[in-house]
């Protein structure tokens, strides 16, 4: 009982009926205009000229609602005092695409104009809008003033009732004040139910239309894949950075009293992996700040733009940890260009970061080879118990590394193979197709 009356008591449920009834009230303007055509044809019976008055103040209601400014003040409205979740019309907008953004699967297209049944749907609405609220006004106002009428006879009112062949009359008593009570309670029904009509339609009228929702899904979709895109890069660059410097700290903690330069040059190293580290990370951090601000995810700034062209520093550093790193290269890496070079680069750096962390000690080799159709990267590790005391005998992992960089392979459309290479080695092979820069 208690649970059946609390919609009675619920603040929304007045203000959603105030919601419809302002709509009848607004619309009062448009039925002068409506009953001009029965003021020129007054030999009309009086039944069709209302009939043409309603058809005209209709037609008259739906063409209001094909302004785009009356769909937005509608989905205000209705958010505010319906309470139902509707997204904010200046929210629909093209995806933005940056020219940082890794390649993704194509994002579709927001067709420019929505199709007919979309652009009907908000003069339906708002001819339910206006119709449920000059009903609800009606019926509510009429049992109000019952309600108010009634007892003791105020204003020498009395309701006669007459249903199933039997009547009755109430003017007055303690009658009067019952049937004025169940009035009240009626009209406070009326709203009730003409706000249930109100929240169940809009989001099927005032939701967003099919070129909205698609323009949603495309924006969705190009702010996961910069998001992803920012989760490997920094996955590729902190995971690389914080293994090779816990590496190296062991290695200048070993050197300190012995070697006191090779310990020096361990700790430049850690210093410029850091830095190298925090600049990926700031731009990471600015671009999420960026994003939670404007609702998506875009580049902020300038994105480290690093490349093929970096991979001999890459492998100074990793070679400061005490790993021997042998490169060979074929033809000229230099050339590939663009997002090409810099994936190319995360591949190489995981691939050390993963030797570094599960091999033997022994020697790394690395391999790349940019060929006219393609860009062939290895990295080939010994596997086996760490040869080294000092280094440390475990990492954490987190499990992401060869998931992502497969991922990374499959959006370049290349090909990847990761696995064991012969007893005691590990390779990973990944073969990207090139384009050369003119």
């Amino acid at each position: 009982m208690i649970k059946a009356l609390r919609p009675l008591l619920r603040r929304s449920t007045y203000t959603g009926a105030l919601f419809a009834y302002s709509a009848a009230l607004a619309s009062l303007p448009l039925l002068s205009f409506a009953l001009l055509p029965a003021l020129a044809w007054r030999s009309a019976p009086e039944g069709v000229l209302f009939v043409v008055v309603l058809v005209v103040w209709a037609v008259l209601i739906a063409l209001v609602g094909l302004a785009r400014t009356t769909r937005r003040v509608l989905i205000l409205a209705a958010r505010r005092l319906l309470q139902v979740v509707l997204p904010e019309p200046s929210a629909v907008r093209p995806p933005a695409t940056s020219p940082d953004t890794a390649p993704a699967t194509a994002v579709p297209a927001a067709p420019s104009a929505s199709p007919a049944a979309d652009r009907w749907r908000t003069p339906l609405w708002l001819l339910l809008h206006v119709t449920l609220g000059w009903t609800g006004a009606l019926a509510s106002g009429l049992l109000l003033f019952l309600a108010l009428a009634l007892p003791g006879g105020w204003l020498r009112a009395e309701l006669a009732l007459s249903l199933f062949g039997r009547s009755a009359r109430v003017s007055g008593g303690w009658q009067s004040w019952a049937v004025a009570l169940g009035c009240l309670l009626l009209a406070a029904v009326v709203c009730v139910l003409v706000t249930r009509a109100l929240r169940w339609s809009a989001p099927r009228l005032l939701g967003p239309s099919t070129a909205e929702r698609l323009a949603l899904a495309a924006e969705r979709e190009l702010r996961l894949a910069e998001r992803n895109r920012l989760a490997h890069e920094l996955h590729d660059s902190i995971g690389h950075t914080l293994t090779t410097t816990t590496i190296q700290a062991a290695v200048a903690d070993e050197l300190m009293s012995t070697d006191p330069a090779a310990a020096r040059a361990a700790l430049r190293s850690i210093e410029e992996s850091a830095r190298a580290a925090l600049e990926d990370l700031d731009y990471v951090l600015g671009v999420l700040r960026e994003g939670e601000t404007s609702g998506t995810a875009g580049p902020v700034g300038t994105a480290p733009t690093r490349t093929l062209a970096d991979l001999p520093e890459l492998l100074e550093r990793v070679r400061h940890t005490g790993a021997v790193v042998e490169w060979e290269r074929s033809g000229d890496p230099t050339r590939v260009r663009g997002t090409l070079s810099r994936a190319a680069y995360r591949i190489v750096q995981e691939g050390l970061t993963n030797a570094v962390r599960h091999g033997s000690g022994g020697p790394i080799t690395v391999r790349v080879a940019a060929g006219p159709d393609a860009l062939e990267l290895d990295v080939v590790n010994e596997t086996g118990a760490a040869a080294r005391t000092g280094r440390p005998r475990a990492f954490p992992t987190s499990g992401h590394g060869l998931p992502g960089l497969a991922e990374r392979v499959r959006l370049l459309h290349g090909e990847m193979d990761a696995g064991p290479d012969g007893p005691r080695r590990w390779r990973l092979a990944v073969r990207l197709p090139v384009r050369w820069a003119a």
